[in-house]
């Protein structure tokens, strides 16, 4: 794909804040004609650009209002180690997102629970079990002013 123009960003933003906009009214926002919008937001599409869409979810309302970032610190700094890591937590629900980070850290988990009790066993009985796992900094979400995960 050839570079994203300003056209383009500006359809990015849009489709950023609202994934479900129409495509006549995405193209009446970026002032273009809904066929040549189209045809921007197809190739976005087909070069990778856009990803995919998703729902964004208020885990608050489904009982799960308890949301952390923890750093975790790997004994051994090895591929083998975080492959082992990246495995034990690939499929555990309560870690919605997983990054690999520079730093004095290897991983920085989002996680979210019920509750403190239910970080708790979390904190004992999954991160706690894994091998690879040194140290465990948790660091509690208590307001987030500005979220713009999609």
């Amino acid at each position: 794909m050839k570079a994203v123009d300003a056209k383009s960003e500006e359809i990015l933003r849009v489709l950023s804040a609202d994934g479900r906009i129409s495509n006549i009214d995405l193209a009446a926002r970026v002032n273009l004609s809904p066929s040549a919008c189209l045809r921007r937001v197809q190739e976005l599409e087909r070069s990778g650009v856009i990803g995919g869409y998703r729902a964004v979810i208020d885990r608050s309302k489904l009982g799960q209002a308890f949301t952390a970032y923890v750093g975790i610190g790997l004994a051994d700094h090895s591929k083998a180690a975080q492959d082992a890591f990246e495995r034990a937590v690939a499929h555990v629900p309560e870690v919605r997102e997983c990054h690999n980070v520079t730093g004095l850290i290897e991983y920085l988990l989002r996680v979210e629970v019920a509750d403190i009790a239910a970080y708790k066993r979390f904190h004992a009985d999954v991160l706690g079990a894994i091998p690879q796992v040194r140290s465990i900094t948790t660091y509690v979400v208590m307001g987030s002013p500005k979220d713009e995960r999609a």
